[in-house]
């Protein structure tokens, strides 16, 4: 089991923050906000509290909209049903997909671990559980409703921060992971790049995600839950368009092949994924080239 430090590492990385405590406020970092190379920011990435926050409506285009105002609105009005309504529609089957991450990606050698947008925090958990004694785990996200479901879980340092401009310097960590975040991200190809910046050279990541199943019979129900079933339960439990949005960007991801193409297009290798549940997700893993 690796450290519960609060301090130490993070702080190495992060000048000025002190990761949250259960019961304090979630802090925010921006993409400013590093010891190291400051990175400038991003348009439209200021971080407000999105309970104070009004939702933003889908944009009119053939896409489910990303703007990361709307996302993060979306996802912190959630935040009190997202673990509940997460292993219920899923008969908790994605606390199998976590762990299965971990096993698959985590090296002896892996001290230094990010799981960005994580969230509830399970899937930082899960690594903390299972990272060598003097290892760290550090969870990002810019969501602080969903942190403050996080502390709540565990001490681990979660701080709140941008996906595509992460508050850590160049070569910073040996893994990162990412469960089911990567697909809201504004930009896919910005996020894969950003991530292997914070990689140090021969590190690894591992992206866990939703995938449409290619069996005939798996992709009917497969599509009949996310199109009809998914998004009807989803607005009567939670009152909101949220799974609407899940169904819906989930059916516009790339497959896995093309997914891997993107991968290394931004600068990975060695990528290779594996099927999980009968193809309805896909778990993929790569290596940061040592070259630049």
């Amino acid at each position: 089991m690796g450290r519960n430090r609060k301090d130490g590492m993070i702080n190495e990385y992060v000048e000025g923050v002190t990761p949250i405590a259960s019961g304090e406020r979630v802090g925010t970092v921006g993409p400013n906000d590093v010891s190291g190379k400051a990175r400038p920011p991003r348009p439209h990435t200021s971080f407000q509290d999105p309970m104070t926050t009004a939702a933003i409506p889908a944009q009119s285009t053939t896409r489910t909209s990303k703007e990361p105002r709307r996302i993060r609105s979306m996802f912190g009005s959630i935040a009190p049903w997202y673990d509940f309504l997460n292993h219920a529609f899923s008969l908790n089957i994605d606390t199998a997909w976590r762990r299965y991450t971990v096993t698959q990606a985590l090296r002896p050698t892996d001290l230094r671990v990010l799981d960005v947008a994580c969230g509830t925090g399970d899937l930082a958990i899960e690594l903390r559980r299972r990272i060598a004694a003097d290892g760290d785990v550090v969870g990002v996200d810019f969501c602080r409703p969903m942190l403050q479901r996080a502390v709540q879980k565990n001490d681990l340092p979660f701080l709140q921060g941008d996906g595509l401009a992460l508050p850590f310097p160049t070569g910073s960590f040996d893994l990162i992971t990412i469960g089911f975040g990567l697909r809201n991200m504004e930009s896919l190809d910005a996020g894969l790049r950003e991530m292997g910046r914070v990689l140090r050279p021969g590190g690894r990541i591992a992206i866990l995600e939703f995938t449409t199943p290619t069996n005939p019979i798996i992709r009917f129900g497969y599509l009949l839950y996310f199109k009809h079933i998914l998004p009807l339960v989803g607005d009567m439990l939670s009152r909101s368009s949220a799974y609407r949005y899940l169904s819906k960007s989930v059916l516009e991801w790339p497959s896995p092949r093309d997914l891997s193409k993107r991968i290394r297009a931004a600068g990975f290798t060695r990528v290779k994924f594996s099927m999980l549940t009968f193809g309805i997700a896909v778990l993929h893993i790569a290596e940061r080239a040592d070259h630049d």
